[in-house]
């Protein structure tokens, strides 16, 4: 497995709320472990949602003595969940704050993925397809019929999220499990990148790059290049190599 993150405050914000968590050895009964999180919120809140978040699904984790993938990450981000509602609770100025995150465990060619959020995951060969849905208003209106695609690239609701972790007690997790293989790429991402580039451009940029930093930094470069209105976090993985 070669895999390659970054993460970039691009060119319009003060600061980078996205965080991001690699880590191919094992993480308590995960043969691995990889997660990006975009945080929102007021001054700092973002920023902090994001990264306490990641190292709360990550301590849930590495503890936990579930042996099933999906559980795992079911038990860790609602605890993550949790846990954030409270410190928010206790800090009046961190009131509203929270995060999405894409987190994903990988079992041979089997790929575990958990999502909340508008963070995305694809896999990558001659194709690209995104696994993970948006939870985003202008995303549902697509689904809706009530929107064209095209037009919702552009929408001035498009940064509107339906779910995040810190909004409610439960929060409602997509669960996807899709297998990988030979050649195909994973790639994991903030909006930050699909903002910027169109998929089938990302798509261009992964496949004219050999190596995975080539890859992910080609990707942020692109999308700062293109405008760059948001933080930039992107993870390349080849799962073969």
């Amino acid at each position: 497995m070669k895999t390659f993150s970054i993460t970039d405050i691009g060119q319009r914000r003060e600061m980078n709320q996205d965080y991001v968590y690699t880590s191919e050895k094992p993480v308590g009964n995960l043969p691995n472990l990889f997660i990006v999180a975009d945080g929102m919120g007021g001054h700092n809140a973002g920023d902090y949602a994001s990264k306490y978040t990641v190292e709360t699904i990550v301590d849930v984790a590495s503890k936990s003595e579930l042996t099933e993938p999906i559980a795992i990450l079911d038990e860790a981000i609602q605890t993550a969940n949790r846990m954030l509602i409270d410190r928010a609770n206790e800090n009046p100025q961190m009131k509203g704050m929270g995060t999405t995150v894409v987190a994903l465990t990988i079992l041979g060619s089997h790929l575990f993925i958990a999502n909340v959020g508008d963070s995305r995951l694809y896999v990558v060969n001659q194709e690209i397809q995104q696994i993970t849905r948006d939870h985003s208003l202008v995303e549902e209106m697509v689904r809706l019929g009530e929107l064209d695609k095209e037009i919702a690239r552009e929408h001035p609701d498009k940064n509107i999220i339906t779910r995040a972790i810190g909004a409610i007690a439960e929060v409602d997790i997509d669960f996807f499990e899709v297998d990988v293989e030979q050649g195909d790429c994973i790639l994991m991402c903030s909006d930050g990148l699909t903002n910027m580039i169109e998929d089938e451009d990302i798509r261009a940029i992964i496949m004219s790059q050999r190596d995975v930093a080539e890859q992910a930094e080609k990707l942020v470069d692109t999308a700062n290049r293109n405008g760059g209105r948001d933080n930039i976090t992107v993870i390349v993985i080849h799962p073969f190599e």
